[in-house]
């Protein structure tokens, strides 16, 4: 089982960029997935989640408007897509997937926000 992240760099404040999450090993098309983020020193907090034939979207307050998550199925890819970044925004970005009591993580990616 792969979960493989990419997409993330460095960004100056207000730009966008979009993170890719390839996945393989699983049936991806049975996996709810989703988008966390972990800052040093903080918990692992939630950023974007989406259903297993992608109906349902759900983000956290601070992303609602800027942040988009969709997937592909049949490329067994899920993105995010961030746009209007802040300096709050850096840190790693983790890839998620779940379905009922099976789950897995990506190795994450950094995305930096600076001028």
């Amino acid at each position: 089982v792969q979960l493989v992240e990419s997409g993330g760099g460095l960004v100056q404040p207000g730009g966008s960029l979009r993170l890719s999450c390839a996945a393989s090993g699983f049936t991806f098309s049975s996996y709810a997935m989703s988008w966390y983020r972990q800052a040093p020193g903080k918990e692992r907090e939630l950023v974007a989640s989406i259903t297993s034939a992608g109906g349902s979207t759900n983000y956290a307050e601070s992303m609602k408007g800027r942040f988009t998550i969709s997937r592909d199925n049949a490329k067994n890819t899920v993105y995010l897509q961030m746009n209007s970044l802040k300096p709050e925004d850096t840190t790693v970005y983790y890839c998620y997937a779940q379905h009922v009591i099976s789950y897995y993580w990506g190795q994450g990616t950094q995305v930096t926000v600076s001028s």
